[in-house]
């Protein structure tokens, strides 16, 4: 403090110390502007600063309603919450009233000697003894006034008035930039939050239409990029694990687009024997071969002007990989058996769990084809990347099995908590075939949590695998050799696999279920029955609901 101080606001201050103060408060304003992103921080700082460092008591601003007829105290400092809420004014009624209406600066010099001074926040009982001065300036915004900043000031001191409402103009300036400033970011954010939320209404009604279930982040991140591409005709490969619902976002692809009342042509590749792939995909002649009887338009010339969705295009013979890319590329087929080429307007999209970038690496898959089909990768989540979704997909599925099979089974709130719990390897499929489980065989109208235990998958145990002949390779191997020699043929008979086996069995044909159900004799129809029956996609588990279409 300066050496000619006597006390805080004493008659022997220097103007020295005086100006330091004045500096002090507005360094420490301004510094608090730079850090805070709360414009209620600072104002409420600024009047505690104002107390403190220059005996500007007592001060509140006082800002308009939302219909400008009335005004009442918003910040203040040194008032009781009763204070600031007697703190209301009509336009032009009491000093601050009338401040706001005409936006002209008011100085009661002496409050007992001035009527117009309504002492309705703070009583006067409460102020010191001797002359007490208010002082109110207008905060404006632009050319308007929203309201005062006002204060008491005790003549105790040597300060002179002019020096007070200077800063208190700079003050009552900077309020009013903070003001606007709020007021523009708050607008700007009620437009965007109402943006939002017509955007995040609009995705939500798009999938609803398109039946796709849940509003997870993922999935409007999947859905936004499939929206974008949706007007053109790029190939689009839809990756992800099996069971994350390809054919929906396939489906819902052809539906946002302009070919949305076309044909929309799906076909599984891991479901069709080689030897009918080619007739399958681009029809036939007659005669063509034996059973041919007749002509027949196959799934790409039937998808014609619409759109082709290929799932688990991994799958497909590396024969057929060729006449694949060679039918998009030239947007002409011929038919098995015909010498006339077919013009045809075709989008394709692909679905696959594969690695297809190992699988070219390996041999597996065309270079070239697979440049083709990538134009546009969109990644699908797995169950697990979106949690969240899970309540509302449980809840789908229960309602659809319930009307199914008509019954009226409920799920506890911890049974869907314990839901959100589990790892679903097989996706969404896993969890619609287990809900399927529990609607067909619960015991009581609601099931909760300890109920729910026996329908969830358990891990298999290594015994039970041996036992099965699962993990056996070596066995499975030697079988394989022994039928390419032919010193040991396939089985032909239709007798039971273990899930063991059926997996091996894949794993040793590199994936390839045709030529895994090859390897174990059976027919590729066969091998699909007895892979769903096992629900080896999904659970791994004993039987259970019928698995929907593969996606």
């Amino acid at each position: 403090m300066d050496s000619q101080a006597v006390d805080a606001f004493g008659s022997d201050v220097s103007p020295t110390y005086w100006h330091k103060r004045e500096m002090l408060l507005l360094q420490q304003v301004m510094c608090l502007i730079g850090r805070s992103p709360s414009h209620e921080a600072v104002l409420h700082e600024m009047l505690r600063l104002m107390s403190e460092l220059l005996g500007l008591a007592r001060g509140r601003i006082v800002l308009r309603d939302d219909h400008g007829n009335t005004c009442c105290i918003r910040y203040a400092h040194g008032l009781t919450p009763a204070e600031v809420e007697r703190g209301r004014y009509a336009l032009g009624e009491g000093i601050t009233g009338k401040v706001i209406a005409t936006g002209q600066l008011l100085v009661e010099q002496d409050i007992d000697n001035q009527s117009s001074f309504l002492a309705r926040a703070v009583e006067r009982s409460r102020l010191p003894e001797g002359p007490v001065t208010f002082i109110a300036l207008p905060i404006k915004s632009g050319q308007h006034t929203i309201g005062a900043l006002a204060c008491h000031r005790i003549r105790g001191h040597n300060r002179a008035l002019a020096d007070d409402l200077m800063l208190l103009r700079i003050l009552a300036t900077l309020t009013g930039q903070l003001l606007d400033l709020h007021a523009g970011l708050r607008q700007k954010t009620w437009a965007l939050e109402r943006e939002n939320a017509m955007l995040e209404r609009a995705i939500e009604t798009d999938i609803a239409r398109y039946g796709i279930v849940g509003t997870s982040p993922a999935v409007l991140h999947a859905m936004s990029q499939l929206e974008r591409v949706s007007d053109t005709s790029a190939s689009v490969l839809l990756l992800g694990e099996s069971g994350t619902g390809k054919e929906l976002f396939a489906r819902a692809l052809h539906l946002a687009s302009p070919r949305r009342d076309k044909p929309f042509i799906k076909l599984n590749c891991a479901a069709i024997p080689e030897s009918l792939f080619e007739a399958e995909l681009f029809g036939h002649e007659r005669g063509a071969f034996t059973s041919a009887t007749g002509r027949r338009a196959g799934w790409f010339e039937q998808a014609d002007t619409g759109t082709l969705f290929l799932d688990e295009i991994g799958e497909l013979p590396r024969n057929m990989q060729t006449k694949l890319l060679r039918a998009l590329q030239e947007g002409t087929i011929s038919r098995l058996g015909g010498k006339q080429e077919i013009q045809v307007d075709v989008r394709l999209v692909a679905a696959t769990n594969r690695d297809l970038k190992l699988d070219v690496k390996n041999g597996l898959f065309r270079q070239d084809l697979y440049y083709r089909i990538n134009v546009i990768p969109i990644r699908l989540p797995s169950l697990a990347e979106r949690r969240e979704d899970i309540p509302v997909l449980a809840l789908h599925f229960l309602n659809q099995t319930n009307q199914a099979h008509q019954r009226n089974v409920n799920l506890g709130a911890d049974a869907i908590r314990r839901l959100q719990q589990q790892p679903w390897p097989g996706n969404i499929r896993e969890l619609e075939n287990v809900i399927k489980r529990i609607v067909l065989l619960a015991d009581e109208p609601i099931v909760d949590s300890d109920d729910i235990g026996r329908f969830l998958p358990a891990e298999e145990s290594p015994t039970a695998s041996e036992a099965e002949g699962h993990s056996d390779p070596s066995a499975l191997a030697a079988l394989a050799a022994a039928c390419a020699t032919g010193a040991v043929r396939p089985y032909s008979d239709a007798r039971s696999h273990s899930p063991g086996e059926l997996r091996q069995a894949v794993a040793q044909s590199g994936g390839n279920k045709s030529r895994a159900a090859q390897l174990l004799g059976l027919t590729t129809r066969q091998f699909a029955y007895r892979w769903e029956k096992y629900e080896l996609d999904s659970t791994d588990e004993a039987p259970a609901a019928a698995l929907p279409p593969s996606s």
